[in-house]
């Protein structure tokens, strides 16, 4: 299987993602800033870790890992909160460019400021 980034631009998202031959498709649920036993942090750099904690969690449970993401779809609370997820986002993906998608919207649960989705290959 093999995921070529269409024009990352430098950044830790790509304007597209073409997969060639992968053979098993995970499509990770909106994971939440929540502990398996319901703790929500009340910071958004502590949520948006969790968050991507729980994303990486679903993968490793599939076999997979962070390099395996062909789409990603971040769900925000504010917009004030975008610098912080792209820095963080930056920081979990390192040098891996899926495509992306930014969402300002409102969230399920009021004490969540961000949700995040996937799909993954292999």
């Amino acid at each position: 299987m093999e995921i070529t980034s269409i024009d990352p631009q430098g950044r830790s998202y790509a304007q597209g993602a073409l997969l060639t031959g992968a053979t098993r498709l995970l499509y990770i649920s909106g994971q939440v800033p929540e502990t398996p036993d319901g703790a929500v942090p009340g910071d958004f750099e502590a949520q948006c870790r969790l968050a991507w904690d729980n994303v990486l969690g679903v993968l490793a449970r599939a076999g997979l890992s962070k390099e395996h993401l062909v789409k990603v779809t971040v769900f925000l609370s504010d917009r004030r909160h975008r610098e912080a997820n792209s820095r963080i986002r930056h920081e979990v993906l390192g040098g891996h460019s899926p495509a992306l998608t930014v969402v300002i919207t409102g969230i399920y649960d009021e004490a969540w400021l961000l949700e995040i989705e996937a799909v993954a290959a292999a």
